[in-house]
């Protein structure tokens, strides 16, 4: 009865000790935690949906968590969801404006041994490389600045003397900027104008002009760090209050870090009876080419977006998923992807859409 007894406790402290380091087989095919800094987030909202339905349908068990912007709250919720046996953490950080939020979500899932796969707002890479069983999907976003420049800067150079409704020889501008100490809305802000004036410098027409010359900063940021269409739609209806064709300083350019905040600012101008899809409009650019952006640039009310391929992003994290709950690594399956050298970072591509 003794021997029978020792036996039966050297199961149980091996059980527990497998529990304790993730080691345990089973374990591999446990619920996935995905971790969302804001359900509220239009393209967020995109991927969550293309995300369940890819889970859902491969059969794998997950948990969604709204932080609602709060990084307090996800790293709370990060605890919680390692305490419930989570065998792999899908992380949309909050907090981007520094390393320190990735990297205590790292440290946390290393200590219990647990693959964490950061998805969409960017992460260091000295993060990434801190765990081997770390890795980031998101975009090159520095190219989303790039192409949307290019792309208001074609539009312009096409349209320059249409589009200037103050009759001075050069075009007023406004940028919104989604959040500060964020790489994505830093990139978006520096080349989104950059990369557009080149293009109006080498057909001899003169750079953009940010419509208040006493912002040196030369953009709007929502306060919130939410990118949303709320705070656009409030700076722009103050904007048309003082700006106007009749004061002949109109501003006759919106550019956007995302298309939340370019639907607020179309919401304004419709107020003001502009971009009602006939009559004058104001040309609108954004980034993600979500489902009522695009439906906007179709009605000729928006001008044109970058597409956030948000169903490519959520595919690739189901490779990672499916690979781990296979019983392999991470990047097992990867080598079709676009993977940063040297470091476990997958970008998904962009790709622009001015209409169909």
């Amino acid at each position: 009865m003794k021997k029978i007894l020792a036996i039966m406790l050297a199961v149980l402290l091996m059980a527990g000790a497998l529990t304790a380091c993730g080691g345990s087989s089973d374990g591999s095919k446990g619920e996935v935690s995905v971790l969302y800094y804001t359900f509220s987030d239009t393209y967020i909202s995109s991927v969550r949906s293309a995300m369940d339905k890819l889970l859902k349908d491969a059969g794998v068990k997950f948990n969604d968590y709204d932080a609602n912007g709060n990084q307090t709250q996800q790293t709370e919720q990060v605890d919680v969801a390692i305490a419930k046996g989570s065998s792999a953490l899908i992380v949309n950080v909050v907090d981007t404006g520094s390393n320190d939020a990735a990297q205590t979500i790292v440290n946390k899932a290393k200590a219990a041994n647990i693959p964490v796969i950061f998805f969409n707002r960017s992460v260091d890479e000295t993060v990434v490389k801190s765990y081997d069983k770390c890795v980031f999907v998101g975009t090159d976003y520095e190219m989303a600045g790039h192409m949307q420049g290019e792309m208001i800067g074609k539009y312009i150079v096409e349209n320059f003397d249409k589009l200037d409704l103050n009759g001075d020889g050069k075009l007023s501008y406004v940028m919104f900027k989604g959040q500060e100490g964020n790489l994505e809305a830093i990139a978006r802000t520096k080349y989104g104008v950059e990369d557009c004036n080149k293009l109006l410098t080498a057909a001899g027409k003169p750079e953009l002009s940010f419509y208040d010359a006493s912002n040196s900063d030369k953009y709007l940021v929502d306060q919130d760090g939410q990118w949303s269409s709320a705070a656009a739609t409030n700076y722009m209806s103050t904007i048309l209050a003082q700006y106007s064709e009749a004061n002949k300083n109109m501003v006759e350019l919106v550019i956007a870090n995302n298309d939340d905040m370019a639907l607020g600012a179309i919401s304004a101008l419709q107020a003001a009876g502009y971009n009602t899809g006939s009559g004058k409009t104001i040309p609108i650019f954004g980034v993600d080419a979500t489902d009522s952006a695009k439906q906007l640039i179709n009605e000729g009310k928006m001008t044109g977006t970058i597409k956030q391929d948000a169903e490519g992003m959520a595919s690739t994290i189901l490779n990672l998923v499916s690979s781990v709950q296979g019983g392999g690594n991470l990047m097992d399956n990867t080598s079709s992807f676009n993977v940063d050298e040297g470091v476990a970072k997958i970008r998904v591509p962009y790709a622009t859409y001015t209409g169909e």
